[in-house]
């Protein structure tokens, strides 16, 4: 016999968090600038190092800047890990992006264009997940996207003239920095960060509060 009232129940939970899904909150704006505006100054000195290494890193083999790339995708995993809304991946790069790129990275504004696309790499994942599932894996999955979009861009824009085995390989590491970098670093970082209490207005900081209780 089926339980009506748990089957309406479950119905009505689920069309509450399809409805709130789409909701921004004044602190998940708030978050998605804050957090974009910190992660854009990491962006900015991993750009002066980047110059530096990659200057004699990619001498021997081009392809190895792929390497040294993924940790430009952290805005928008860290941004969707946090607020969990469709957009807010996205947003959070390209505020990020801005940020780097106002204070100087040698890209300029191509920076915005840039982070959209990689931005649109966590947002795909995310939706092909229904954004239901935020764990480590979904992190990782959602960054080697992220890299992939951002490598064909890079691949178009700058590398033209690379052969097809080039390509590939800078596409492959390019996904292994990103996957490791800003995927399973940048799921650690959330996780740190709720643990501290100062993401307790987010799904994730009740997560694990409810985790901890139990």
């Amino acid at each position: 016999m089926v339980d009506m009232h748990t089957s309406t129940s479950t119905r009505t939970h689920e069309t509450t968090r399809r409805t709130s899904l789409f909701r921004w909150r004044t602190v998940d704006l708030v978050s998605v600038a804050m957090l974009g505006v910190a992660i854009g100054l990491v962006f900015w000195g991993w750009s002066q190092l980047y110059h530096v290494i990659s200057a004699v890193a990619t001498v021997a083999f081009p392809p190895i800047a792929g390497l040294l790339t993924g940790p430009w995708l952290l805005g928008g995993v860290v941004g969707a890990l946090v607020v969990r809304k469709p957009g807010a991946a996205m947003a959070t790069e390209v505020v990020a992006a801005s940020v780097e790129a106002l204070l100087g990275n040698g890209w300029g504004l191509s920076n915005l264009v840039v982070g959209a696309i990689q931005g649109a790499g966590v947002e795909i994942v995310l939706a092909v997940l229904l954004f239901h599932r935020f764990g480590v894996l979904a992190a990782m999955a959602a960054a080697a996207a992220s890299a992939v979009l951002g490598g064909l861009y890079s691949w178009a824009f700058y590398y033209t003239d690379w052969a097809a085995a080039a390509v590939v390989a800078y596409l492959a590491l390019f996904v292994v920095s990103g996957v490791l970098t800003s995927g399973l670093l940048g799921w650690l970082l959330v996780r740190g960060l709720a643990r501290t209490g100062v993401l307790d207005a987010f799904e994730v900081g009740r997560e694990l509060a409810d985790r901890q209780a139990a």
